[in-house]
């Protein structure tokens, strides 16, 4: 979330009606939205978070090496999740035309076809087979596919291998295991100053997945399969209730409830964290051999645990779409194809650690060998929640990060604060 590197969102708040939402009328395969509209060809742009690391400009530069007279453009917009979402709003509904191709994080993806600010794609745009089912999942709308998905994200657990080996223990896959495993890891000397553990507990985006995760992986929902909110459930209560507990008994450091990706990715760096729940993209930040991490080759990977056993990943990752208002659709639509094949995929991944969305490249033994998360990731990402089809997304995420923050603090009882988020989702999940 703080750059263009993949991020997932909130929990998978499904509505089951969307039309007449938002400033839309709902998806529909009507003319507009048909293949023959993605015409006209020329210079195109890419609205897109930071690209910090330069791994996005260096693949823009592939492709416009080989299309001089359909050259890409990219537009960086703010590091916040929430600011790019609403600068790409304001230019659909200014009808600009500024930006070409979209980089939307995953779960705004409904509520960009909803509105119709983006293009519904022709039927054979994508070999949809040749991708992880729930990336698809994730760039559908009504049956219609509205985007490529181009990386995608599953949460995994990192843990100190040295420390547990030491200690005797394996990694947990239930969260009183993980509770246990440190109590006898934090015994060693080496670990005389780390915690236990720590995920995305700031009130940002973060703390929307990994409530969901907390959530789901104690047996509950956010909602049922039919949109309706069901997160005050005895489920839920026991999910949420562990973290804050751990928070009050010292399992979680206080500091915690401050971190976002990058406060918990320096923490685990640093050797201060036992357990982290993070993305992907830390894998190869803290294997770095240039001394900014002291434990590179001393980690590894598993499951999220649960509460009974392997916890639930929330899925995030990046769709790209056409914007309803590109000049060049034609050129647009070849782009996206470009960006989300498997070559630049592979190149994306060795390049960045993104998660590539085709699923032939989790089994390629070269790319297994550079990063042997990838069969732990694939398997995170095949059990993920399926993302939000929400239009009022930014009010839903918002009552969630407000709740879990206050009871992650202690300011309400888990109990009293799902009760309160069940009563404000119900308005805003009702279209």
């Amino acid at each position: 979330m703080g750059h263009w590197l993949p991020r997932a969102g909130v929990a998978a708040l499904v509505a089951s009606a969307l039309a007449g939402c938002g400033s839309g009328t709902g998806g529909g395969g009507d003319a507009e939205d048909s293949a023959s509209a993605l015409t006209g060809r020329g210079p195109i742009t890419l609205a897109t978070g930071k690209d910090n690391n330069g791994t996005l400009s260096k693949i823009i530069d592939r492709w416009n090496a080989g299309h001089p007279k359909e050259r890409v453009r990219a537009i960086e917009l703010s590091d916040s999740p929430d600011e790019q979402r609403q600068r790409m709003i304001q230019d659909a509904e200014l009808k600009s035309g500024e930006f070409s191709v979209l980089n939307l994080d995953v779960v705004w993806t409904a509520e960009f076809a909803a509105n119709r600010w983006i293009a519904r794609l022709p039927k054979d745009a994508l070999d949809t087979s040749a991708y992880l089912k729930p990336t698809i999942e994730g760039a559908s709308y009504r049956g219609g596919l509205y985007a490529a998905p181009w990386t995608s994200d599953g949460g995994l657990l990192y843990f100190r291998k040295d420390l547990l080996e030491k200690a005797g223990v394996k990694p947990p896959s239930t969260w009183k295991q993980m509770k246990d495993a440190c109590t006898k890891v934090l015994a060693l000397p080496e670990a005389k100053r780390m915690s236990c553990y720590a995920g995305q507990f700031e009130k940002y985006e973060g703390l929307s997945v990994n409530f969901a995760e907390m959530v789901d992986s104690a047996g509950g929902s956010v909602v049922d399969d039919r949109g309706r909110p069901r997160v005050n459930s005895p489920q839920a209560v026991k999910g949420l209730s562990f973290f804050t507990d751990a928070f009050k008994s010292g399992l979680i450091p206080k500091k915690a409830i401050t971190f976002k990706e990058e406060e918990g990715r320096q923490a685990f760096q640093q050797g201060r964290l036992v357990f982290h729940r993070q993305w992907p993209y830390q894998w190869s930040l803290a294997n770095a051999d240039d001394g900014s991490s002291k434990v590179a080759g001393k980690f590894a990977v598993s499951p999220l645990p649960g509460l009974d056993g392997p916890g639930v990943s929330s899925l995030g990752g990046h769709n790209l779409a056409i914007s309803s208002n590109a000049k060049h659709k034609a050129t647009a639509l070849d782009f996206l194809t470009f960006m989300t094949g498997e070559r630049m995929q592979r190149e994306n991944l060795l390049l960045s650690s993104n998660a590539p969305t085709r699923s032939r490249l989790y089994g390629e033994k070269d790319l297994v060998a550079t990063y042997p998360y990838l069969p732990v990731l694939k398997q995170s990402i095949l059990t993920a929640n399926p993302r939000p089809r929400v239009v009022r997304y930014g009010d839903a995420t918002a009552a969630i990060q407000e709740a879990a923050y206050r009871a992650l603090n202690g300011e309400v009882t888990p109990e009293k604060a799902l009760a309160g988020l069940e009563k404000k989702l119900q308005g805003i999940s009702n279209p």
